[in-house]
């Protein structure tokens, strides 16, 4: 009787913790969309200019350019950071960096800019 009611527990205990973790992994998933979905939507509504490869694109085209290599590359990218990183920061048909072009504050490297709005964005999160 002991034995069962302790075997019990142990099972309640063990569904517990493996619930636990598969909605901790349901949240973050949404948290890394949710953070990503913010970058993008920080360079569409940021007027910049965006240059890819030489060439110059709206801050409308970057955004679009960018929900196609998140959608495409997803699997890349299980935090910002890796978006960052893996999907938004150079081409991955020559390797050539990413830059921003804005009015009020210059050039900057895509991934710099990219990393400025995602702690911003992360700090205004905390509160």
């Amino acid at each position: 009787m002991i034995l069962l009611k302790l075997l019990r527990g142990r099972v309640f205990v063990a569904l517990v913790l493996l619930l636990s973790g598969v909605f901790s992994t349901a949240d973050t998933a949404d948290v890394v969309d949710q953070e990503i979905n913010f970058l993008i939507a920080s360079v569409e509504k940021s007027g910049c200019v965006f240059v890819r490869n030489g060439d110059e694109h709206s801050s409308e085209d970057a955004a679009d350019h960018l929900r196609l290599k998140y959608r495409r590359g997803k699997r890349y990218a299980g935090s910002a950071e890796q978006f960052i990183e893996r999907l938004a920061s150079e081409s991955s048909w020559t390797g050539k960096p990413y830059y921003i072009q804005c009015a009020d504050t210059g050039n900057h490297l895509s991934k710099d800019w990219l990393t400025d709005q995602l702690l911003s964005f992360r700090a205004s999160q905390a509160f």
